[in-house]
Protein backbone atom coordinates (compact mmCIF):
# COMPACT_ATOMS: atom_id res chain seq x y z
CA UNK A 1 0.00 0.00 0.00
CA UNK A 2 1.96 2.92 -1.45
CA UNK A 3 1.84 6.29 0.81
CA UNK A 4 2.43 9.86 -0.68
CA UNK A 5 2.19 12.72 1.97
CA UNK A 6 2.26 16.53 1.18
CA UNK A 7 3.09 17.20 4.31
CA UNK A 8 2.51 21.14 6.03
CA UNK A 9 0.65 22.67 3.29
CA UNK A 10 -1.90 24.82 3.17
CA UNK A 11 -4.87 22.88 1.77
CA UNK A 12 -7.37 24.50 -0.89
CA UNK A 13 -9.72 21.50 -1.07
CA UNK A 14 -12.11 22.98 -3.66
CA UNK A 15 -14.92 20.70 -2.31
CA UNK A 16 -18.71 22.14 -2.34
CA UNK A 17 -17.78 24.86 0.41
CA UNK A 18 -13.99 25.77 -0.36
CA UNK A 19 -12.76 24.45 2.73
CA UNK A 20 -9.15 25.53 3.10
CA UNK A 21 -7.28 23.42 5.82
CA UNK A 22 -3.75 23.25 7.31
CA UNK A 23 -1.67 20.29 7.17
CA UNK A 24 -1.24 17.21 5.54
CA UNK A 25 -2.68 15.53 2.04
CA UNK A 26 -2.41 12.11 2.59
CA UNK A 27 -3.16 10.03 -0.33
CA UNK A 28 -2.76 5.84 -0.49
CA UNK A 29 -3.06 3.23 -3.29
CA UNK A 30 -4.27 6.25 -5.70
CA UNK A 31 -6.75 7.45 -3.27
CA UNK A 32 -7.10 10.67 -0.90
CA UNK A 33 -7.14 9.28 2.46
CA UNK A 34 -6.82 12.08 4.78
CA UNK A 35 -7.05 16.02 3.93
CA UNK A 36 -5.58 18.52 6.97
CA UNK A 37 -4.16 17.92 10.13
CA UNK A 38 -1.06 15.60 11.20
CA UNK A 39 -0.93 12.04 9.68
CA UNK A 40 0.44 9.42 10.19
CA UNK A 41 1.86 6.42 7.06
CA UNK A 42 0.02 3.30 7.75
CA UNK A 43 2.83 1.42 6.45
CA UNK A 44 6.52 1.69 5.75
CA UNK A 45 5.98 2.30 2.28
CA UNK A 46 5.53 5.89 2.03
CA UNK A 47 6.82 8.98 0.19
CA UNK A 48 6.61 12.11 2.14
CA UNK A 49 7.24 15.37 0.39
CA UNK A 50 7.74 19.06 1.75
CA UNK A 51 4.57 21.57 1.31
CA UNK A 52 5.79 24.15 3.84
CA UNK A 53 5.22 27.54 2.50
CA UNK A 54 2.64 25.89 -0.36
CA UNK A 55 -0.59 25.92 -1.43
CA UNK A 56 -2.00 22.12 -2.05
CA UNK A 57 -5.05 22.06 -4.86
CA UNK A 58 -6.17 19.78 -6.91
CA UNK A 59 -4.09 19.30 -10.34
CA UNK A 60 -5.20 21.66 -12.83
CA UNK A 61 -7.22 20.30 -15.59
CA UNK A 62 -7.02 21.70 -19.32
CA UNK A 63 -10.27 20.53 -21.22
CA UNK A 64 -8.87 21.50 -24.46
CA UNK A 65 -5.41 21.22 -25.72
CA UNK A 66 -3.53 19.63 -29.05
CA UNK A 67 -0.42 17.84 -27.42
CA UNK A 68 0.43 17.22 -31.11
CA UNK A 69 0.78 20.32 -32.09
CA UNK A 70 3.76 21.36 -29.85
CA UNK A 71 6.78 20.99 -32.75
CA UNK A 72 5.19 24.21 -34.45
CA UNK A 73 5.11 26.55 -31.79
CA UNK A 74 6.53 29.88 -32.76
CA UNK A 75 5.39 28.73 -36.69
CA UNK A 76 1.90 30.15 -36.97
CA UNK A 77 1.94 33.73 -35.37
CA UNK A 78 -0.23 36.37 -36.52
CA UNK A 79 -2.82 34.40 -38.57
CA UNK A 80 -6.75 33.86 -37.96
CA UNK A 81 -8.15 30.48 -37.47
CA UNK A 82 -8.81 29.16 -41.38
CA UNK A 83 -5.77 30.78 -42.65
CA UNK A 84 -3.88 29.47 -39.52
CA UNK A 85 -5.28 25.99 -40.62
CA UNK A 86 -4.55 25.92 -43.74
CA UNK A 87 -1.51 27.83 -44.42
CA UNK A 88 0.67 25.87 -41.14
CA UNK A 89 -1.51 23.80 -38.96
CA UNK A 90 -2.74 21.33 -41.46
CA UNK A 91 0.60 21.00 -43.78
CA UNK A 92 2.52 20.49 -40.35
CA UNK A 93 0.27 17.96 -39.19
CA UNK A 94 0.06 15.72 -42.27
CA UNK A 95 4.20 16.12 -42.10
CA UNK A 96 4.47 14.61 -38.44
CA UNK A 97 5.53 10.84 -38.72
CA UNK A 98 5.22 8.57 -35.68
CA UNK A 99 8.64 9.68 -34.20
CA UNK A 100 7.70 13.29 -34.60
CA UNK A 101 4.25 12.98 -33.14
CA UNK A 102 5.04 11.12 -30.04
CA UNK A 103 7.59 13.85 -29.59
CA UNK A 104 5.39 16.77 -29.90
CA UNK A 105 3.37 15.00 -27.23
CA UNK A 106 6.13 14.26 -24.95
CA UNK A 107 7.35 17.74 -25.11
CA UNK A 108 3.84 19.32 -24.69
CA UNK A 109 3.01 16.28 -21.63
CA UNK A 110 6.37 17.50 -19.86
CA UNK A 111 4.89 21.37 -19.59
CA UNK A 112 1.72 20.68 -18.52
CA UNK A 113 2.87 18.13 -15.97
CA UNK A 114 6.36 20.48 -14.75
CA UNK A 115 3.30 23.36 -14.82
CA UNK A 116 0.42 21.55 -12.65
CA UNK A 117 -1.79 20.03 -15.34
CA UNK A 118 -2.77 16.87 -13.75
CA UNK A 119 -5.08 15.84 -16.82
CA UNK A 120 -5.91 16.78 -20.01
CA UNK A 121 -8.63 16.24 -23.30
CA UNK A 122 -6.13 16.22 -26.15
CA UNK A 123 -7.08 16.22 -29.55
CA UNK A 124 -4.58 14.41 -31.67
CA UNK A 125 -3.82 14.37 -35.42
CA UNK A 126 -5.62 11.95 -37.88
CA UNK A 127 -2.93 9.32 -37.61
CA UNK A 128 -0.09 8.38 -34.97
CA UNK A 129 -2.67 8.57 -31.95
CA UNK A 130 -1.62 5.64 -30.28
CA UNK A 131 2.34 7.48 -30.25
CA UNK A 132 0.15 10.24 -27.97
CA UNK A 133 -1.17 7.64 -26.01
CA UNK A 134 2.37 5.67 -25.21
CA UNK A 135 3.21 9.87 -24.39
CA UNK A 136 0.90 10.23 -22.11
CA UNK A 137 1.17 6.72 -20.12
CA UNK A 138 5.02 7.45 -19.95
CA UNK A 139 4.92 11.05 -18.54
CA UNK A 140 2.22 9.89 -15.90
CA UNK A 141 -0.34 12.10 -16.99
CA UNK A 142 -4.16 11.75 -16.95
CA UNK A 143 -5.32 11.61 -20.59
CA UNK A 144 -8.68 11.85 -22.32
CA UNK A 145 -7.01 11.84 -26.02
CA UNK A 146 -9.18 11.28 -29.69
CA UNK A 147 -7.47 11.11 -33.22
CA UNK A 148 -8.66 14.12 -35.10
CA UNK A 149 -11.25 12.97 -37.59
CA UNK A 150 -11.40 14.58 -41.13
CA UNK A 151 -13.00 12.27 -43.78
CA UNK A 152 -14.78 15.88 -45.30
CA UNK A 153 -13.34 16.57 -48.98
CA UNK A 154 -11.81 20.29 -48.66
CA UNK A 155 -9.02 21.25 -51.14
CA UNK A 156 -6.80 22.78 -48.35
CA UNK A 157 -6.12 19.42 -46.30
CA UNK A 158 -3.24 17.89 -47.47
CA UNK A 159 -2.79 14.34 -48.59
CA UNK A 160 -1.37 13.16 -45.25
CA UNK A 161 -4.46 14.16 -43.58
CA UNK A 162 -6.67 12.99 -45.70
CA UNK A 163 -9.12 9.55 -44.86
CA UNK A 164 -12.60 8.18 -45.69
CA UNK A 165 -15.50 8.19 -43.42
CA UNK A 166 -15.12 4.15 -42.81
CA UNK A 167 -11.13 4.52 -41.83
CA UNK A 168 -11.94 7.29 -39.24
CA UNK A 169 -14.72 5.68 -37.46
CA UNK A 170 -12.55 2.36 -37.19
CA UNK A 171 -9.56 3.57 -36.40
CA UNK A 172 -11.62 5.47 -33.27
CA UNK A 173 -13.00 2.33 -32.49
CA UNK A 174 -9.91 0.53 -32.52
CA UNK A 175 -8.07 3.08 -30.47
CA UNK A 176 -11.19 3.13 -28.03
CA UNK A 177 -10.73 -0.66 -27.60
CA UNK A 178 -6.69 -0.15 -27.03
CA UNK A 179 -6.77 2.16 -24.79
CA UNK A 180 -9.75 2.99 -22.41
CA UNK A 181 -9.49 2.54 -19.40
CA UNK A 182 -6.05 1.73 -19.52
CA UNK A 183 -3.35 2.79 -16.85
CA UNK A 184 -5.23 1.90 -14.16
CA UNK A 185 -8.06 3.98 -15.73
CA UNK A 186 -5.87 7.45 -15.93
CA UNK A 187 -5.88 6.69 -20.11
CA UNK A 188 -9.54 7.37 -21.67
CA UNK A 189 -10.54 7.55 -24.98
CA UNK A 190 -12.99 10.58 -26.92
CA UNK A 191 -14.30 10.96 -30.00
CA UNK A 192 -12.58 13.86 -31.27
CA UNK A 193 -14.35 15.09 -35.08
CA UNK A 194 -12.17 17.90 -35.86
CA UNK A 195 -15.05 20.60 -36.31
CA UNK A 196 -18.49 20.34 -38.68
CA UNK A 197 -16.41 21.68 -41.96
CA UNK A 198 -13.70 18.64 -41.86
CA UNK A 199 -16.29 15.53 -41.60
CA UNK A 200 -19.33 14.73 -43.33
CA UNK A 201 -22.50 14.26 -41.71
CA UNK A 202 -22.27 10.60 -41.71
CA UNK A 203 -19.44 10.59 -39.73
CA UNK A 204 -20.76 12.96 -36.89
CA UNK A 205 -23.93 11.07 -37.22
CA UNK A 206 -22.01 8.01 -36.57
CA UNK A 207 -19.69 9.94 -33.97
CA UNK A 208 -22.89 10.88 -31.81
CA UNK A 209 -24.19 7.29 -31.91
CA UNK A 210 -21.22 5.50 -31.45
CA UNK A 211 -20.02 7.38 -28.06
CA UNK A 212 -23.48 7.36 -26.27
CA UNK A 213 -23.48 3.68 -26.80
CA UNK A 214 -20.18 2.74 -25.97
CA UNK A 215 -20.20 5.60 -22.80
CA UNK A 216 -17.32 7.72 -24.82
CA UNK A 217 -16.95 11.49 -24.86
CA UNK A 218 -17.37 13.69 -27.70
CA UNK A 219 -14.79 16.57 -28.12
CA UNK A 220 -14.83 18.63 -31.35
CA UNK A 221 -14.83 22.57 -32.11
CA UNK A 222 -17.77 24.86 -32.83
CA UNK A 223 -18.19 28.83 -32.77
CA UNK A 224 -14.47 29.49 -33.02
CA UNK A 225 -14.40 32.02 -35.92
CA UNK A 226 -16.84 34.42 -37.80
CA UNK A 227 -15.62 33.23 -41.55
CA UNK A 228 -16.03 29.29 -40.25
CA UNK A 229 -19.23 30.39 -38.59
CA UNK A 230 -20.62 31.37 -41.83
CA UNK A 231 -19.48 28.68 -43.68
CA UNK A 232 -21.20 26.15 -41.52
CA UNK A 233 -24.62 28.44 -41.98
CA UNK A 234 -23.90 28.22 -45.99
CA UNK A 235 -23.96 24.67 -45.53
CA UNK A 236 -26.48 24.05 -43.20
CA UNK A 237 -28.82 27.41 -43.08
CA UNK A 238 -27.77 27.38 -39.08
CA UNK A 239 -25.01 27.85 -36.78
CA UNK A 240 -22.70 25.90 -35.55
CA UNK A 241 -24.40 24.26 -32.07
CA UNK A 242 -27.66 23.88 -33.81
CA UNK A 243 -26.27 22.08 -36.22
CA UNK A 244 -24.32 20.06 -33.55
CA UNK A 245 -27.30 19.50 -31.89
CA UNK A 246 -29.66 18.27 -34.54
CA UNK A 247 -26.71 15.35 -35.62
CA UNK A 248 -26.46 14.44 -32.10
CA UNK A 249 -23.57 16.07 -30.85
CA UNK A 250 -24.58 18.10 -27.67
CA UNK A 251 -25.07 16.51 -24.16
CA UNK A 252 -22.94 16.23 -20.83
CA UNK A 253 -20.40 13.34 -22.54
CA UNK A 254 -19.50 16.23 -25.11
CA UNK A 255 -17.26 19.35 -24.82
CA UNK A 256 -17.31 21.97 -27.56
CA UNK A 257 -14.14 24.04 -27.50
CA UNK A 258 -14.00 27.56 -28.06
CA UNK A 259 -17.72 29.29 -28.51
CA UNK A 260 -16.57 32.77 -28.71
CA UNK A 261 -19.86 33.58 -31.66
CA UNK A 262 -23.16 32.44 -29.95
CA UNK A 263 -26.53 33.13 -30.93
CA UNK A 264 -29.50 33.15 -27.76
CA UNK A 265 -30.98 29.39 -29.02
CA UNK A 266 -27.28 27.97 -29.16
CA UNK A 267 -27.01 29.01 -25.39
CA UNK A 268 -30.23 27.42 -24.62
CA UNK A 269 -29.42 24.54 -26.31
CA UNK A 270 -25.98 24.25 -24.40
CA UNK A 271 -27.64 24.87 -21.15
CA UNK A 272 -30.32 22.51 -21.80
CA UNK A 273 -28.18 19.58 -22.78
CA UNK A 274 -25.43 19.87 -19.92
CA UNK A 275 -22.97 20.29 -23.33
CA UNK A 276 -19.35 21.73 -21.97
CA UNK A 277 -17.87 24.62 -23.17
CA UNK A 278 -14.08 24.45 -23.20
CA UNK A 279 -12.96 28.33 -22.63
CA UNK A 280 -9.56 28.86 -24.02
CA UNK A 281 -8.81 33.06 -23.50
CA UNK A 282 -5.18 32.64 -24.90
CA UNK A 283 -5.92 30.98 -28.46
CA UNK A 284 -8.90 32.99 -28.89
CA UNK A 285 -7.14 36.31 -28.10
CA UNK A 286 -3.93 35.25 -30.54
CA UNK A 287 -5.95 33.98 -33.06
CA UNK A 288 -8.24 37.71 -33.26
CA UNK A 289 -11.61 35.22 -32.87
CA UNK A 290 -12.67 36.71 -30.01
CA UNK A 291 -14.08 36.58 -26.21
CA UNK A 292 -15.83 34.08 -25.36
CA UNK A 293 -19.24 35.63 -23.06
CA UNK A 294 -18.42 33.29 -19.87
CA UNK A 295 -19.82 34.76 -17.06
CA UNK A 296 -22.89 35.37 -19.28
CA UNK A 297 -23.06 31.28 -20.50
CA UNK A 298 -22.40 30.57 -16.72
CA UNK A 299 -25.34 32.60 -15.87
CA UNK A 300 -27.42 31.09 -18.08
CA UNK A 301 -26.63 27.62 -16.72
CA UNK A 302 -24.07 26.38 -19.19
CA UNK A 303 -20.74 24.47 -18.05
CA UNK A 304 -17.72 26.24 -18.90
CA UNK A 305 -14.33 24.47 -18.58
CA UNK A 306 -10.73 26.03 -19.34
CA UNK A 307 -7.99 24.86 -21.78
CA UNK A 308 -4.90 26.06 -23.45
CA UNK A 309 -5.65 24.69 -26.72
CA UNK A 310 -2.47 24.36 -28.86
CA UNK A 311 1.50 25.17 -28.80
CA UNK A 312 0.94 27.38 -32.56
CA UNK A 313 -1.90 29.23 -30.54
CA UNK A 314 -0.86 30.27 -27.57
CA UNK A 315 2.21 29.31 -27.85
CA UNK A 316 2.46 27.65 -24.55
CA UNK A 317 0.21 25.45 -22.26
CA UNK A 318 0.38 27.24 -19.07
CA UNK A 319 -2.72 26.18 -17.19
CA UNK A 320 -2.17 29.26 -14.65
CA UNK A 321 -2.03 31.75 -17.58
CA UNK A 322 -5.31 30.15 -18.88
CA UNK A 323 -6.87 30.92 -15.09
CA UNK A 324 -5.31 34.42 -14.58
CA UNK A 325 -6.80 35.61 -18.38
CA UNK A 326 -10.07 33.73 -17.54
CA UNK A 327 -10.81 35.60 -14.16
CA UNK A 328 -9.68 39.60 -15.56
CA UNK A 329 -10.76 39.02 -18.87
CA UNK A 330 -14.43 39.98 -18.36
CA UNK A 331 -14.03 42.61 -15.67
CA UNK A 332 -13.71 45.64 -18.24
CA UNK A 333 -17.08 44.38 -19.82
CA UNK A 334 -18.69 42.88 -16.59
CA UNK A 335 -17.72 44.61 -13.79
CA UNK A 336 -15.31 43.76 -11.17
CA UNK A 337 -17.15 40.79 -9.54
CA UNK A 338 -17.11 38.94 -13.08
CA UNK A 339 -15.55 35.59 -12.70
CA UNK A 340 -13.75 35.89 -8.77
CA UNK A 341 -10.85 34.05 -8.13
CA UNK A 342 -12.63 30.88 -5.98
CA UNK A 343 -15.25 30.65 -9.14
CA UNK A 344 -11.88 30.64 -11.53
CA UNK A 345 -10.17 28.06 -9.60
CA UNK A 346 -13.46 25.85 -10.19
CA UNK A 347 -13.41 26.43 -13.46
CA UNK A 348 -9.68 25.14 -14.17
CA UNK A 349 -10.65 21.78 -11.93
CA UNK A 350 -13.88 20.92 -11.35
CA UNK A 351 -15.55 21.83 -13.94
CA UNK A 352 -12.57 20.72 -16.02
CA UNK A 353 -12.89 17.41 -14.61
CA UNK A 354 -16.69 17.18 -15.39
CA UNK A 355 -15.68 18.14 -19.00
CA UNK A 356 -13.60 14.97 -18.60
CA UNK A 357 -16.09 12.91 -17.55
CA UNK A 358 -14.56 12.67 -14.03
CA UNK A 359 -16.40 14.77 -11.91
CA UNK A 360 -16.25 11.85 -9.16
CA UNK A 361 -12.98 11.24 -9.35
CA UNK A 362 -11.06 14.52 -9.58
CA UNK A 363 -11.11 18.18 -9.76
CA UNK A 364 -11.32 18.52 -5.60
CA UNK A 365 -9.21 17.04 -2.67
CA UNK A 366 -11.85 15.38 -0.25
CA UNK A 367 -11.24 11.69 0.55
CA UNK A 368 -12.17 9.39 -1.30
CA UNK A 369 -10.68 10.71 -4.93
CA UNK A 370 -7.94 10.19 -6.99
CA UNK A 371 -4.98 11.70 -5.96
CA UNK A 372 -4.28 14.46 -8.21
CA UNK A 373 -2.67 17.34 -6.20
CA UNK A 374 -0.01 20.17 -6.54
CA UNK A 375 1.69 21.87 -4.51
CA UNK A 376 2.55 25.31 -5.45
CA UNK A 377 5.12 27.85 -3.85
CA UNK A 378 3.98 30.98 -2.78
CA UNK A 379 7.36 32.50 -1.53
CA UNK A 380 7.66 33.83 -4.63
CA UNK A 381 8.30 37.91 -5.34
CA UNK A 382 5.31 38.27 -7.73
CA UNK A 383 3.18 36.35 -5.12
CA UNK A 384 4.29 37.47 -1.29
CA UNK A 385 2.43 38.50 0.90
CA UNK A 386 -0.28 35.67 -0.06
CA UNK A 387 -2.47 35.68 3.00
CA UNK A 388 -5.56 35.03 0.49
CA UNK A 389 -4.61 31.47 -1.39
CA UNK A 390 -7.80 31.84 -3.77
CA UNK A 391 -6.48 35.43 -4.67
CA UNK A 392 -2.79 34.52 -4.92
CA UNK A 393 -3.58 31.28 -7.25
CA UNK A 394 -5.57 33.02 -9.30
CA UNK A 395 -4.23 36.66 -10.05
CA UNK A 396 -0.63 35.99 -8.94
CA UNK A 397 0.67 32.85 -9.54
CA UNK A 398 2.25 31.02 -12.44
CA UNK A 399 3.29 27.63 -13.96
CA UNK A 400 7.14 27.80 -12.42
CA UNK A 401 5.91 28.34 -8.81
CA UNK A 402 4.68 24.75 -9.14
CA UNK A 403 6.63 22.54 -6.24
CA UNK A 404 5.38 19.18 -6.67
CA UNK A 405 3.53 17.34 -8.89
CA UNK A 406 0.97 14.19 -7.91
CA UNK A 407 -1.38 12.03 -10.80
CA UNK A 408 -3.37 9.12 -9.14
CA UNK A 409 -1.13 9.01 -6.20
CA UNK A 410 2.03 8.91 -7.67
CA UNK A 411 4.45 11.23 -7.73
CA UNK A 412 5.51 13.07 -11.25
CA UNK A 413 7.38 16.18 -10.43
CA UNK A 414 9.39 16.45 -7.18
CA UNK A 415 11.08 20.01 -6.31
CA UNK A 416 10.66 21.07 -9.86
CA UNK A 417 12.25 18.01 -11.34
CA UNK A 418 10.33 15.33 -14.05
CA UNK A 419 10.30 12.91 -12.52
CA UNK A 420 9.31 9.79 -14.95
CA UNK A 421 10.83 11.17 -18.55
CA UNK A 422 14.29 12.63 -18.96
CA UNK A 423 13.70 16.28 -19.40
CA UNK A 424 16.81 16.52 -21.26
CA UNK A 425 16.15 13.93 -23.86
CA UNK A 426 12.51 15.24 -24.38
CA UNK A 427 13.98 18.64 -25.69
CA UNK A 428 16.68 17.02 -27.79
CA UNK A 429 14.19 14.72 -29.42
CA UNK A 430 11.52 18.24 -29.95
CA UNK A 431 14.38 20.00 -31.85
CA UNK A 432 15.17 17.47 -34.11
CA UNK A 433 11.91 16.11 -35.07
CA UNK A 434 10.75 19.86 -35.18
CA UNK A 435 13.29 20.92 -37.81
CA UNK A 436 12.67 17.63 -39.97
CA UNK A 437 8.96 18.10 -39.63
CA UNK A 438 9.28 21.81 -40.81
CA UNK A 439 11.26 20.60 -44.27
CA UNK A 440 8.74 17.98 -44.82
CA UNK A 441 5.57 20.64 -44.53
CA UNK A 442 7.86 23.67 -46.60
CA UNK A 443 7.22 25.42 -43.33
Amino acid sequence: MAELIFRGGTIVTLDDDHHVVAGDLAIRDGLIVQVGGAYTPATSDYTIVDASGCVVLPGLVQAHVHTCQTLARGRADDLELLDWLERVVWPYEGALDAAAARAAARLAMAELLLGGTTAILDMATVHHTDEVFAAADEAGIRATIGKAMMDAPHPAIPPGLRETTAASLDESARLATRWHGAGGGRLRYAYAPRFVLSCTDELLREVGVRARAGGYGVHTHSSENRAEIAAVEARYGKRNVLALHDLGLTGEHVGLAHCVHLSDAEIDVLAATGTHVLHCPSSNLKLASGVALVPELIARGVRVALGADGAPCNNNLDGFLELRLAAILHKPRVGPRALPAPQALHLATRAGAAALGESDRIGALTVGRRGDAIAVDLGGVHVVPSERPFSALAYACRASDVRHVAVDGALVDRDRTLLTMDLGQVLADARHHAHQVAVRAGL
